[in-house]
């Protein structure tokens, strides 16, 4: 019989409910950890870093295209090669950039 007095005795038997709530708190505790930033996510790193990674690459190229199509349209005799150089030096700056981000040391 139990301590309790209730005729249960809630140490031996699994109930599903009590180890629902068990999974569901320390859930939320996980959750507040990293929330506060005391314990880091391994899968929070990964994703922020491979979104670093995509912003550096399509950042550059886009900012690089641009540029290109701009000096493109103000100065016609650079028709093609503007766009062109442009592009490179982007590719350029992104894979510097991802070479960089790689490079960091993990927290």
């Amino acid at each position: 019989m139990a301590e309790n007095g209730s005729g249960r005795d809630f140490h031996d038997a699994a109930d599903p409910r009590l180890t629902q709530l068990d999974k569901r708190l320390e859930q939320a505790r996980r959750d507040e950890a990293v929330r506060q930033g005391t314990v880091h996510d391994d899968a929070d790193a990964g994703y922020s870093l491979g979104n670093r990674v995509l912003a550096a690459l399509i950042g550059s190229l886009v900012g690089s295209a641009l540029i290109g199509w701009l000096i493109q349209r103000w100065f016609p005799v650079t028709s093609p090669w503007a766009l062109i150089v442009m592009l490179f030096l982007g590719i350029a700056v992104a894979f510097r950039q991802i070479i960089r981000i790689g490079s960091e040391r993990p927290e």
